[in-house]
């Protein structure tokens, strides 16, 4: 039994010392965990420094290491972040927990650093100094990841600093200042100072100066001149063009007496086209009425021929029927030739036959 009771109180001891001395974290099931090697200098970053994204703390840095490369020599910089799972929130406004499953939370990482989820380094305040961890996206800036295995921790990329980039910018900026060939950009820039400086002594400078100003005068009399002679040039143009006005209001005058003349003139003319087709008309239906009377008669004429043929045995050639009979023969001639008559000249039941 006391045998019993020391393992179990020196289990208890082992278990508080891991709690106390960064032990809680495989036991905090709240919170996950990732590593993070950042080239930029850790000067100003703490342990307890503010994790955050987009100026929302979800966590903290939980550990700063050295880590000494045997192979390569190189120093690498592992900084541990502690994130809450309960830091982010769904649409439906309910907490959405990180899910802890190691590969599940790996395949998540690996989708949010492909969209460009980095992380940087930021100065809290310029008084002290003092850095914090920010999380953002920028799709647009390489990631830097150091593909070492540190305690089994999800490994996030990292981007330089903004003060580091400033930096590196001006760097720049003074390495490609120090290759211009600044001493002889000066001496060239002197030497042109002193040719402009001959050139504007020289005796050619001077005349050219002289012959400029005399331009100048013979111009300015030329325009005087010019506005001198312009004025009574543009009354008379203002003159002609009110001729010009006054002469299309009197046109336009014109036109519309001529228009209210010519108006009673062809009204006039319309009616009697009118009275015409009307005429033309009559005449038609008297040619109609004529060529129906001539068919008639035609026929009348047969029928009395065919009758003459029949009495002709009993008829004497002397007698009144056979008078009849032929003053018959020469009214349908005429109403005949009267008919043909009206067909080659119907203007005639207008104007009649002598026109």
């Amino acid at each position: 039994m006391f045998i019993g009771g020391f393992t179990l109180g020196a289990l208890a001891l082992l278990v508080a010392g891991l709690l106390m001395f960064g032990g809680s974290q495989f036991f905090d099931t709240d919170k996950v965990y990732f590593v993070i090697f950042f080239d930029s200098s850790l000067n100003g970053l703490e342990i307890g420094a503010p994790v955050k994204m987009q100026g929302v703390k979800i966590g903290m840095v939980k550990d700063i290491r050295l880590e000494l490369d045997d192979e390569t020599d190189k120093v690498y910089k592992p900084v541990v972040v502690e994130i809450n799972r309960d830091s982010f929130v769904g649409m439906n406004g309910l907490v959405d927990k990180i899910d802890p499953d190691p590969k599940r939370l790996r395949a998540n990482v690996g989708k949010l650093v492909k969209d460009g989820f980095r992380a940087r380094l930021e100065m809290q305040s310029l008084l002290t100094g003092l850095l914090y961890v920010d999380f953002g996206m920028y799709p647009d800036k390489p990631a830097h990841l150091a593909m070492i295995k540190y305690q089994g921790l999800i490994e996030l990329p990292c981007i330089p600093a903004t003060t580091d980039e400033l930096r590196y910018t001006a760097e720049q900026m003074s390495e490609k200042l120090r290759k211009l060939p600044l001493d002889q950009i000066a001496q060239n820039f002197s030497d042109t100072l002193t040719q402009v400086r001959d050139l504007l002594a020289s005796q050619e400078m001077k005349q050219s100066n002289v012959a400029l100003s005399k331009s100048l005068q013979e111009l300015q009399q030329a325009l005087g001149t010019l506005n001198h002679n312009l004025e009574p040039i543009l009354n008379e143009t203002k003159l002609t063009m009110t001729g010009a006005d006054a002469l299309m209001r009197e046109s336009r005058s014109m036109v519309n007496d001529v228009h209210q003349e010519v108006k009673p003139v062809l009204a006039g003319a319309e009616k009697t086209l009118a009275g015409a087709d009307k005429a033309l008309a009559d005449a038609d239906k008297a040619m109609v009425s004529a060529t129906i009377a001539l068919d008639t008669a035609t026929a009348a004429l047969n029928k009395a021929q065919s009758t003459l043929n029949t009495v002709d045995g009993a008829v004497g050639p002397d007698s009144s029927l056979n008078e009849t009979l032929l003053a018959m023969r020469d009214a349908a001639r005429s109403l005949k030739n009267l008919t043909d008559y009206l067909e080659r000249h119907p203007e005639s039941v207008i104007s009649g036959k002598d026109h």
